[in-house]
């Protein structure tokens, strides 16, 4: 096989090369790393380790000729840098831990070598993964000296989306076939959109936090990302599954595959529209794009069903109310005493953790704690964080009320597609960006993003798919069968 056909490759395609023996785990990993190193002005990789790489490719050239292979052995996979690695330096894109080293795995990266993946490198990120841009980045990406945001790689000008910017981005420029990323309010779907690459977010639960590092705990949530469904189905089966003694969030659920539908029918599918997500503020291009992909689920022989989700438009401020609550109360761990950056003058404990914590942490992740803070704070929590909870079980009774008529949701990613790096320095905007991910997260459903056209200026439109808690299965069948139908998630961007 030619090494330059490679990257073309999803990971089904990949893994069936390598166990064919049409190329090495180790020629894999050199064309990747190869990649990576010549497109580096797109910032999305923060740190390679080709030795470690190497390492691995070899170990699972070996299974392979043992034929002792696991199902994914010797492909390609980079992580975001939000979870903990051995052979790779984590940092969270923050200052705050810079040159920190784990001592262990994180969960997902664990069970993705153990299903034979190999690892290329860390992925940049927004600051702790606050943001949705991948602007909030505080490390320099590999080949540059200092903090760079990620660049999309349709539009070098635009953001890719965040927080899994870096994730989605090499994706998009055949960097990586596979790479994992994280979603506490819609951080693996609005990249994914962005980006023209599909990824999925499974129901709160299903894939460890351990070794995650953590944002908003009731909401973060891992999940893979690569370019097309049948690909999510073989890394999400591999990455899932029930993980107690470390992680007390973790569902008590068996792995399954979630693969086992790819191909079903359609016929009779009943696919919920809801008015709230087709209203003011949704981009015409983006409108058409979604209107386009719902058509072409009704030739399928899906039925479209119109629902109402009524408190849609109050997932924003529930949200930036309970997520900055759980970050002040999780990042409190980073005070300069046991690990990471310590300001390096100081007068006393007190003082030191005041510079500390002022200099390691970024403007966005200084603001959410401060909300967290006060929102948290004696005579304001009844107030915010009490109501904010009663009215995220609402949200959740209005998806249950919708799934008795309908069997799937369906709507945008996110009301624009991407937009230019530095137009948005309002918070507040970037925040209601997230209007159409919020919900499903608040609820802890699965969700994903499945690449459904092309907006003004050739840039990518996802479609938002929104299943019920466990139905991770049929959601990639729907995005499998829609992409048998149509080939947006093969084209790549021009010159990559």
């Amino acid at each position: 096989m030619s090494s330059t056909a490679l990257h073309d490759l999803g990971v089904a395609q990949l893994a069936a090369a390598l166990r064919g023996g049409q190329v090495s785990a180790v020629e894999a990993a050199q064309h990747f790393l190869a990649r990576a190193r010549s497109h580096q002005h797109l910032g999305a990789y923060v740190a390679l380790n080709e030795d470690a790489t190497l390492a691995q490719a070899r170990e699972q050239d070996a299974s392979i000729a043992a034929g002792t292979a696991a199902p994914l052995a010797g492909v390609p996979i980079a992580h975001k840098d939000i979870f903990v690695t051995r052979d790779f330096p984590t940092t969270a894109a923050s200052r705050m831990l810079a040159g920190y080293r784990s001592p262990f795995d994180a969960t997902v990266v664990a069970r993705l070598a153990g299903a034979g993946c190999v690892t290329l490198g860390k992925l940049n990120c927004d600051e702790f993964a606050m943001g949705g841009t991948n602007e909030n980045s505080a490390v320099a990406p590999v080949g540059f000296d200092s903090p760079q945001p990620v660049r999309n790689p349709w539009d070098g000008a635009r953001v890719p989306g965040g927080s899994s910017g870096g994730s989605a981005a090499a994706v998009a420029a055949r960097l990586a076939p596979a790479v994992t990323g994280t979603d506490t309010g819609g951080s693996i779907r609005q990249p994914a959109s962005f980006c023209g690459v599909t990824g999925i977010k499974p129901t709160y639960g299903r894939a460890s936090r351990y070794g995650m590092i953590a944002f908003a705990s009731s909401l973060d949530q891992a999940g893979p990302m690569a370019r097309s469904a049948e690909d999510c189905a073989l890394l999400l089966s591999a990455m899932c599954g029930p993980d107690p003694d470390r992680d007390s969030t973790s569902l008590d659920r068996p792995a399954e595959d979630f693969g086992r539908a790819l191909g079903d029918s359609l016929e009779g599918l009943r696919i919920g529209v809801p008015a709230e997500f087709f209203g003011e503020g949704l981009a015409a291009d983006v409108h058409a794009a979604v209107d386009a992909a719902l058509k072409e689920y009704e030739k399928l022989g899906a039925r479209l069903v119109p629902i109402t989700l009524p408190r849609t438009d109050l997932s924003v401020p529930v949200y930036y109310i309970l997520a900055p609550a759980e970050a002040s109360s999780n990042l409190s761990r980073f005070d300069g005493v046991r690990y990471g950056y310590r300001a390096s003058q100081y007068s006393d404990l007190l003082d030191m953790y005041k510079k500390t914590r002022a200099q390691g942490f970024g403007d966005e992740v200084k603001r959410r704690i401060m909300i967290g803070t006060y929102v948290l704070s004696e005579g304001y929590y009844d107030a915010y964080y009490l109501q904010a909870q009663k009215l995220r079980r609402m949200i959740a009774g209005d998806f249950q009320q919708a799934f008795k008529e309908c069997d799937l949701i369906a709507g945008p990613v996110a009301p624009t597609t991407a937009w230019r790096l530095g137009s948005q320095n309002d918070p507040v905007a970037n925040y209601l960006a997230d209007i159409y991910t919020l919900p499903a997260s608040l609820a802890g459903l699965p969700g994903m993003s499945v690449p459904a056209g092309f907006g003004e200026g050739g840039l990518p439109v996802g479609l938002q798919l929104i299943g019920n808690y466990f139905q991770e299965a049929r959601l990639l069948n729907a995005a499998h069968r829609l992409q048998q139908a149509t080939d947006f998630h093969l084209r790549a961007p021009e010159g990559i």
